[in-house]
């Protein structure tokens, strides 16, 4: 009866000449449905905790084996083959029940030294100037933070600026060769010099 009703509710709801006589037995019947719903949930949620709780004891009656290996099976056992000898199965042991430092956070990132580049472009002026001419991975393998690394790269743009070295890259994404074309090593290491004299006023520091 109570379906039929709803079907009929639901069919005056849809079609444009449906009906309704009274808007409050709609209402009831609409907070029923409601409920009907809420009951069905509910009876679902009651039987599967049912089926837990029936899997929950039928996992208390089982037990496991606890019995020792029958000897006729013991020679059925392969060798237990390390590849160490006892004194390296030691050593394992010995690591693995010695007891962890406990981690720290490393600072150094927030402490991180601050490097000029105007220094670092009067050292690569004084080195290129001797060698003439360097691949890019030379000026920055003696490099030990990545923050040396970008201030040489700075500093081969300050000398690019002043038209003392040429880039040259024979591919994409190759080896770049930095060529020096500031005269000779003394005319740099007097640039270097004045270069110096000018103070740190208006240097670039980076870190």
């Amino acid at each position: 009866m109570v379906a039929a009703t709803l079907l009929d509710l639901k069919a005056a709801r849809l079609l444009p000449a449906g009906d309704v006589e009274d808007e409050e037995d709609l209402a009831l019947l609409e907070a029923r449905d409601l409920l009907f719903a809420r009951l069905l949930q509910y009876r679902a949620y009651k039987q599967v905790a049912a089926l837990f709780a029936e899997l929950e004891a039928a996992a208390l009656r089982r037990y496991p084996r606890s019995v020792a290996l029958e000897e006729r099976y013991t020679a059925l056992l392969p060798e237990v083959m390390l590849g160490v000898s006892p004194e390296k199965f030691a050593e394992i042991a010995a690591a693995v029940f010695r007891p962890k430092p406990p981690p720290t956070v490393s600072l150094d990132h927030v402490h991180m030294r601050a490097v000029s580049v105007k220094e670092t472009a009067n050292l690569l002026r004084l080195r290129l100037a001797e060698l003439g001419q360097a691949p890019s991975p030379s000026w920055s393998r003696t490099c030990e933070h990545t923050i040396d690394v970008v201030a040489r790269f700075l500093g081969l743009l300050e000398l690019y600026r002043e038209a003392t070295v040429l880039f040259e890259q024979d591919q994409p994404l190759g080896s770049l060769l930095v060529k020096w074309t500031g005269g000779t090593l003394e005319e740099a290491t007097a640039a270097a010099a004045a270069a110096a004299s000018q103070g740190s006023s208006d240097d670039e520091e980076y870190g």
